[in-house]
């Protein structure tokens, strides 16, 4: 049953589906995702933690903050009056602008065990030239990955071997076409914590390269960062973390100076621009100094905004500091989460950091009751999942209203007996669990 309320939306998406493969550019941001043919799927405005749909309605973001970009919230005043000054100066030229070499300095500072930064729009990218100046550098080829890295050939290559090797890091089903069949038996992954399964990769791989992120879902155990650190030290392995998600959410610089695990390379991106695009990938300067013997280059790469953007982002960052922030108001939505749980024994699954926290009902129903809650949230004016990108602009009043609402719709789910009951809840169809491609 098709939602009125969203009728624009509706029409709309209907129509880019014709004309846009898959109907966007993000998978994270198809209605599917959330609730098909029942999601306002696009936006007129954004601002601090609220979102206006095409249709005239407003929302409090309670579910992605724009896939993670937004750590100070929309519009942040100091980053947009930052981007607007330059705008009328000029985004592009001829010639380069400073405040690319003022934000490698930045960076540099921020991780004194780096000396070099490449800079480019998005996660992917930074992690594509991360792989490329690592390949460059080692005389290794091979790649041990661990966890979600994006869409070119090198990472999806995994699934040349067997079609489920990635369905353990974030995406499930994710297909191979496209993908030259030649670099099979080039990437290999290990899930997190499983310092065994890399040791035996490393032996038997010809591993040159691991890739990881830091933290996720889970905390490390038995020391394993340390663990990784030190195979990849002993077997002049280069070791690459991608803080692309985490960066700057949990401690100023990244997750890994907590840790204080210092990689070989690392990249940056989401939340460094505050919803700008910018991304980087720093290095240590033996090893970056390689990305002179390959060919990485792109026009956009040199555009203005972007850096001018992460440069105000990181000044209001560490003026208002923001990851403590979060972080506090993160503990508050798990402490909120785990209250309805005892309260009316809910079996509740708690995962994530504070600032990026997740929680899944312990049922085989578990997407059915996903898109429960977003339908029931979404009546109530508010977007959202099962996961929260915590944001400075999540005031406590939204958190209680939140969490309030949240209850509701938990203690609803749980009278249901069986699958058949908790259908009966829903106003359209299930929202998608994996990769799956829109026709």
């Amino acid at each position: 049953m098709k939602n009125k309320k969203f009728k624009k939306g509706t029409k709309l998406w209907k129509e880019a589906t014709k004309i846009i493969p898959g109907g966007n550019m993000l998978i994270s941001k198809r209605p599917q995702q959330f609730l098909p043919d029942n999601w306002p799927t696009y936006f007129s405005k954004s601002k601090k933690c609220y979102v206006w749909d095409i249709d005239g309605h407003k929302f409090i973001d309670m579910a992605t903050m724009g896939v993670g970009t937004n750590i100070l919230g929309y519009g942040n005043k100091e980053v947009d009056n930052a981007v607007k000054k330059v705008v009328q100066n000029g985004n592009m030229s001829t010639l380069n602008c400073t405040e690319e070499v003022l934000l490698a300095k930045k960076l540099i500072a921020l991780h004194p065990w780096s000396g070099m930064v490449k800079f480019a729009r998005t996660g992917a990218e930074a992690n594509a030239i991360a792989v490329r100046i690592a390949r460059s550098s080692s005389k290794k080829q091979n790649i041990a990955f661990c966890g979600y890295h994006g869409w070119h050939d090198w990472y999806l290559a995994s699934n040349l071997e067997s079609p489920n090797n990635l369905n353990s890091h974030l995406l499930k089903n994710i297909p191979t076409t496209g993908v030259i069949r030649n670099l099979r038996n080039t990437i290999f992954g290990f899930n997190y914590n499983d310092i065994e399964k890399l040791k035996q990769l490393i032996a038997h791989k010809n591993i040159g390269i691991v890739i990881m992120e830091v933290i996720r879902n889970i905390s490390p155990e038995n020391n394993f960062l340390e663990k990784v650190r030190q195979l990849t030290k002993k077997n002049n392995i280069k070791l690459i973390f991608d803080e692309c998600t985490t960066g700057f959410r949990h401690e100023f610089g990244g997750i890994h100076k907590l840790y204080k695990i210092e990689p070989d390379l690392a990249m940056f991106g989401k939340s460094l621009g505050n919803g700008y695009a910018i991304t980087a990938c720093i290095g240590k300067k033996e090893i970056m100094k390689h990305a002179n013997d390959s060919f990485i280059s792109s026009t956009f790469w040199t555009e203005r905004i972007g850096y001018v953007a992460a440069l105000k982002t990181l000044e209001v960052m560490k003026k208002k500091k923001s990851w403590k922030i979060i972080k506090q108001k993160g503990k508050k939505i798990i402490e909120g989460w785990k209250k309805i749980s005892k309260k009316n024994n809910i079996d509740l699954e708690i995962t994530g950091i504070p600032a990026l926290c997740s929680f899944r009902l312990k049922n085989k129903n578990n997407i059915i009751i996903k898109t429960i809650i977003t339908q029931e949230m979404l009546k109530k004016g508010i977007l959202a999942t099962n996961t929260v990108y915590v944001c400075v602009e999540h005031t406590d009043k939204i958190i209680k209203k939140y969490l309030k609402y949240l209850e509701e719709i938990l203690i609803k789910i749980n009278k249901c007996k069986n699958e058949k009951e908790l259908k009966n809840l829903l106003d359209g169809k299930v929202c998608n669990s994996d990769f799956q491609r829109i026709n």
